[in-house]
């Protein structure tokens, strides 16, 4: 009896430990996606399993359906393939401040390119 005693404590502590190491944050994130199906509505920004973006134009919850307005085009999905939904700071807001600074890029160096020019004009 006495050599089972630590192959019992050791097979409980790793099934203990596969407990706290796979099963609770798989419960964790579960639950968590739970409460992001639970909470879309209609205008919530949404990524699909196959990265497309969408808006959210109408929700049916008796057939798990949701519909997706992309740039003009309704499309139907399974709630299911929602992956995210973009937070509404976020949306564009990178993209546009990029976009100014490239623009402020492509100014500074048209300026400099000018500048340039005009003083081997006066040299000449």
């Amino acid at each position: 009896m006495n050599g089972s005693l630590p192959t019992i404590i050791m097979f409980v502590a790793l099934i203990g430990l596969m407990y706290f190491m796979m099963i609770r944050p798989q419960k964790k994130q579960q639950q968590k996606r739970q409460e992001m199906m639970s909470n879309l509505k209609k205008g919530d920004a949404v990524i699909t399993i196959g990265r497309l973006h969408g808006v959210i134009d109408s929700i049916n919850n008796a057939d798990h359906t949701v519909t997706l307005d992309c740039d003009g085009i309704f499309l139907t999905f399974e709630q299911s393939a929602i992956a995210s939904v973009i937070p509404a700071k976020t949306n564009g807001g990178e993209i546009v401040e990029k976009s100014t600074q490239s623009t402020d890029t492509q100014s500074t160096e048209e300026v400099t390119e000018k500048n340039a020019s005009e003083d081997d004009e006066k040299k000449s």
